[in-house]
């Protein structure tokens, strides 16, 4: 918490004590609000109140148990300590089964005291937070995933709306897992396009030896085993939208081709003369800078200028940090339902590290730690950073660590590859029958995360 730990009211018909608690608890960087009777601290809470009331049992009029009574109905969720004397034990007691936080008794020890409020406005704290957090969700923007209320997000989406409906090429730039392909495909769904297919194909993913063949399609006999005819992707998504994810990986060879496509609109498949004209619509996808000649590397300059039409960044999570809440959320109620469990509430564990971390791997990373909490890990089964430890982690056996972290990579593994479990296998190398021994012992289930969606790269 900050060096500020929030308001606290304070109820006590003693004015020595109340000048006494008023500055001790300004001496621990509380924010003390003080009053001499109940009904008058009543006009001070509503459900919004940020912090915990401490009140004494035994005071004219209102008593504290009748004034725990009515914050109870105001918001049951507000922590209310009660001071007691010794005969009022008992009653205190009583208060603590119906809901109150806790009872101390006097005489009390100030650590005692601050002790509890620690523990008290962190619990208010975090429900308040929590609350926040589904209203955001509930309020976030219906269909469209690109969630978040960063002015960079904001800005992004009044870009794809005004250029959704027009031809124009665009490339997208981003770090690993901002949600490159998200933005195609919304570009997609705007358009005038969204009846005609979207094609995805990463260029990064496949072979050089069959990128060609994928890309431009072949006919029989074009080369050893070309048995069939195959349309590419290119003219599959005549009338719709070709979306090429990592861009510069593709081969020079090939870079070319995809050149004189884009200024002919026009393609010639493997083992033919014929040309055949296209409507489409490209959307490139790379994480390097390409208009950096030192970052570019092999990837033809007119090739970049030539997709770079419209250009849109995708910013990164640590410079959108004020978004991680809500993405979180809104990740953390997919996942739920995925897997047929209730929503958590928010830990101050699983909050620190939304807050601290830096997201290396931007809202994929994110997506996989909302599972994991989801399924009630919180992070346990996380590899962690050299140097670093996890609690939860760190008391268990030696077999126990390598379980979780085995588990965590083959849910990662399916859900990079949409539950496809033939692509799951290839990119873990294990055999069929140790894969499903392994999802059996884990009690994992590959239905959980499939889509249609190809296993690639992260992009």
């Amino acid at each position: 918490m900050s060096a500020e730990k929030g308001p606290v009211i304070f109820i006590d018909d003693d004015e020595d004590l109340l000048r006494a608690a008023t500055q001790m608890l300004k001496l621990a960087s509380f924010s003390p609000s003080v009053f001499g009777s109940a009904e008058a601290a009543l006009a001070r809470i509503d459900e919004n109140f940020d912090g915990p009331v401490v009140s004494d049992i035994r005071m004219p009029g209102m008593n504290g148990l009748q004034l725990f009574e009515r914050v109870k109905a105001i918001d049951a969720d507000i922590p209310v300590i009660l001071i007691t004397g010794h005969g009022d034990v008992e009653l205190a007691v009583a208060a603590i089964k119906d809901g109150a936080y806790d009872f101390i008794s006097k005489p009390y020890a100030t650590d005692r005291l601050l002790a509890t409020l620690h523990r008290a406005s962190e619990k208010r704290h975090l429900v308040l937070e929590n609350r926040r957090l589904r209203d955001a969700v509930a309020r976030s923007v219906g269909d469209i995933p690109l969630i978040g209320e960063a002015p960079a997000m904001s800005q992004l989406r009044e870009t794809l709306r005004q250029i959704a409906d027009t031809d124009v090429d665009v490339l997208v730039e981003g770090e690993t897992g901002t949600g490159k392909e998200v933005v195609a495909d919304l570009l997609h769904r705007w358009s005038k396009r969204r009846a005609r297919p979207f094609v995805a194909l990463n260029c990064g993913a496949l072979p050089e030896s069959v990128i060609e063949s994928e890309l431009f399609g072949h006919e029989v006999g074009a080369f050893t085993g070309a048995q069939r005819r195959r349309i590419g992707r290119i003219e599959h998504s005549n009338g719709g939208t070709l979306f090429l994810d990592e861009i510069e990986s593709m081969p020079p060879a090939l870079q070319v081709k995809l050149l004189r496509v884009l200024e002919t609109r026009q393609i010639t498949p493997l083992g033919t003369n014929q040309t055949r004209s296209i409507d489409l619509r490209v959307v490139s996808a790379t994480k390097a800078d390409l208009g950096d000649p030192a970052a570019r590397g092999d990837f033809r300059e007119d090739l970049y200028f030539r997709l770079n039409v419209v250009t849109l960044r995708i910013p990164p999570l640590r410079e959108r940090r004020e978004d991680i809440p809500i993405l979180f959320g809104h990740f953390l109620e997919r996942a739920s339902k995925r897997f047929g469990r209730p929503a958590p509430d928010m830990s101050a564990a699983v909050r620190d590290r939304l807050t601290s971390h830096d997201w290396p791997g931007n809202v994929r990373e994110l997506v996989h730690f909302a599972d994991r909490v989801a399924l009630g890990l919180e992070g346990v089964g996380t590899p962690m950073a050299p140097g670093r430890k996890d609690e939860a982690v760190s008391n268990l056996p030696l077999s126990e660590k390598v379980s979780l972290y085995e588990a965590t990579v083959i849910r990662d593994a399916l859900q990079e590859c949409g539950g496809d479990v033939r692509r799951t296998i290839e990119v873990l190398g294990v055999p069929r029958k140790t894969f499903y021994d392994k999802l059996k012992r884990h009690g994992i289930d590959s239905a959980d995360y499939r889509k249609n969606r190809e296993c690639s790269k992260p992009s």
